[in-house]
């Protein structure tokens, strides 16, 4: 039996110590390309770390192994952020970064880390505030990586980046940074990831698109009620009646003292009588 893209995102989503975190991104490129060969895309990759494996002497360290890498994936292979064009949802497309050798910081991540995986490296993914970011952890400590560039930062670049999101008043030595450096997990990411292109397609708007980015962050977040919410304020643009009172309905059921329930409680009757109308 052939899934559906979403189906099958939803397969790759279900127990959260399995999931695989390249291949769910990538899945995510359906939603632009729904006949897309992940399986090609995926032995791109794999042919990627093979030739970066190679050169590897056998008892390389893994600050090695980093420097190597790092040369390989900015220098060779040429991946580095999309500053022209830094708010086109193809950033977040792996399928076009693979391509077009451009993202943005989260994309470039993925890619990164899952060639870090495949020779050996546990770099892993920060969802720090405004632009994601990658450590690896040494005996040394935890470097950490711009996935923009490879570049690694100190204690005083972060600091500078985390001011912007901190309480207006708090001196830099009493920024808590270590909470803001916590590994973040795969549904996290893909959350972020699908966050991001919630947020450009309903900026234009195209309700298209974002039913299919709201459709993903439903299965991956059931108990997040507001992303069941938005899907169903999604379906009522795209004159779903019915889709979406089942929707609201799910969510002030669950939420009955929200902030926004009296707003929705008075779209109801206007959807029910669209409803009847199709029937």
């Amino acid at each position: 039996m052939t899934l559906t893209p979403i189906e099958y995102f939803a397969s790759l989503v279900q127990q959260d110590d399995s999931i695989p975190l390249f291949e769910a991104a990538l899945s995510i490129a359906q939603d632009a390309d729904p006949a897309l060969d992940m399986t090609a895309l995926q032995m791109e990759m794999d042919l990627m770390a093979q030739r970066l494996q190679r050169r590897f002497p056998a008892d390389a360290s893994s600050v090695q192994k980093l420097r190597l890498l790092n040369h390989f994936f900015y220098r060779e292979l040429g991946f580095a952020g999309n500053i022209n064009d830094y708010y086109a949802p193809d950033n977040s497309y792996l399928h076009r970064v693979l391509t077009s050798r451009r993202g943005i910081p989260i994309s470039l991540a993925v890619l990164y880390m899952e060639l870090a995986q495949q020779i050996g490296l546990e770099v892993r993914g920060i969802s720090f505030p405004g632009h994601f970011l990658m450590k690896l952890s040494v005996s040394s400590g935890d470097i950490i990586l711009d996935p923009f560039n490879g570049a690694s930062l100190s204690r005083e670049d972060l600091e500078e980046r985390l001011e912007p999101y901190i309480e207006q008043g708090a001196q830099p030595a009493q920024l808590p940074l270590a909470l803001y450096l916590r590994e973040a997990q795969p549904r996290h990411i893909l959350a972020r990831m699908l966050r991001n292109l919630k947020s450009l397609h309903a900026s234009t708007p195209d309700w298209r698109n974002l039913l299919k980015v709201q459709e993903r962050l439903v299965i991956l977040l059931p108990d997040e009620m507001e992303e069941l919410r938005d899907r169903g304020l999604t379906y009522a643009e795209l004159e779903c009646p019915q889709a979406a009172l089942r929707d609201l309905r799910a969510y002030l059921q669950a939420r009955p003292d929200a902030p926004d329930g009296p707003a929705l409680r008075q779209r109801l009757p206007e959807l029910e009588r669209a409803a009847g109308r199709m029937n």
